[in-house]
């Protein structure tokens, strides 16, 4: 990855980091077989983030000039949240993702927080290990939802235990 670029983030990346993010959100619809996630323009959510965490805690990953990745991170009460990590389609699986985790979590020592954290989908399979295999193996919370709509089309998969109890996804 010699040709691989971690910067900051510039006010001239904003439609490149839209469309990185809509990207995001077309997956997780694939995931949950739910086109509806995310609204009818899922990038304009970046504005939001952008807005929230400040451009100082956003980078992106350029290959040979090319934005092929984003990442940031919240800050909380002396705690970080790394979010998002973002690696477009056709870069995923070349370190990408990777190098972006880096980043953050020196970003993140530098201004001596102590605990990181990350919360991806449950379905995001790839992610999650990802996300393991880099060091995030301490679980602190877990989301749970119950549907009320009885006629949601949402359909869950099965298949996950946590102490001793079945869990949908």
């Amino acid at each position: 990855m010699a040709n691989l670029k971690i910067r900051s983030y510039d006010a001239t990346d904003l439609e490149s980091c839209r469309a990185l993010w809509g990207e995001l959100t077309q997956h997780h619809r694939d995931i949950y077989d739910d086109q509806s996630i995310g609204g009818d323009n899922p990038g304009l959510y970046f504005d939001e983030h952008l807005k929230r965490v400040g451009p100082e805690r956003i980078w992106l990953a350029e290959l040979d000039g090319v934005v092929v990745g984003l990442t940031g991170f919240i800050l909380e009460g002396g705690e970080a949240e790394v979010e998002p990590v973002i690696v477009t389609s056709n870069s995923r699986g070349d370190g990408i993702g990777r190098a972006l985790l880096e980043h953050v979590k020196d970003e993140v020592r530098k201004l001596g927080v102590s605990m990181l954290s990350i919360r991806p989908v449950a379905r995001n399979a790839g992610a999650i290990s990802l996300f393991h295999d880099f060091g995030f193996r301490t679980l602190g919370h877990i989301d749970m939802f119950m549907e009320l709509s009885p006629d949601s089309e949402r359909v869950w998969k099965s298949g996950l235990t946590l102490h001793g109890h079945e869990f949908r996804h």
